[in-house]
């Protein structure tokens, strides 16, 4: 479970300025993270078939948020990936 001071830790990490909660950047970077809690879950729990169509819409929203950023702004679609480690 994502825990307020890990999430303001990614946030401040991904952010372009203090306060940033809802730029791209922050959205993909918490995203990802919570992909990733989640799929060590279900390499546990197998059978958990409502918690693997979260991490598919999970998985989803954040495929749209880095189309997007790609669009506008390719530089800052770079460092992103760049940064998180993530496959283009």
């Amino acid at each position: 479970m994502l825990t307020k001071t890990r999430k303001l830790k990614i946030i401040k990490a991904a952010g372009i300025h203090e306060k940033d909660t809802g730029s791209p950047e922050v959205q993909i970077a918490v995203l990802t993270k919570r992909i990733d809690e989640l799929s060590k879950h279900l390499k546990e729990h197998k059978k958990d078939t409502h918690s693997r169509r979260g991490l598919l819409s999970m998985v989803a929203d954040r495929q749209s948020h880095l189309r997007y950023l790609q669009k506008k702004n390719t530089r800052r679609y770079n460092t992103i990936v760049r940064k998180l480690e993530l496959k283009k």
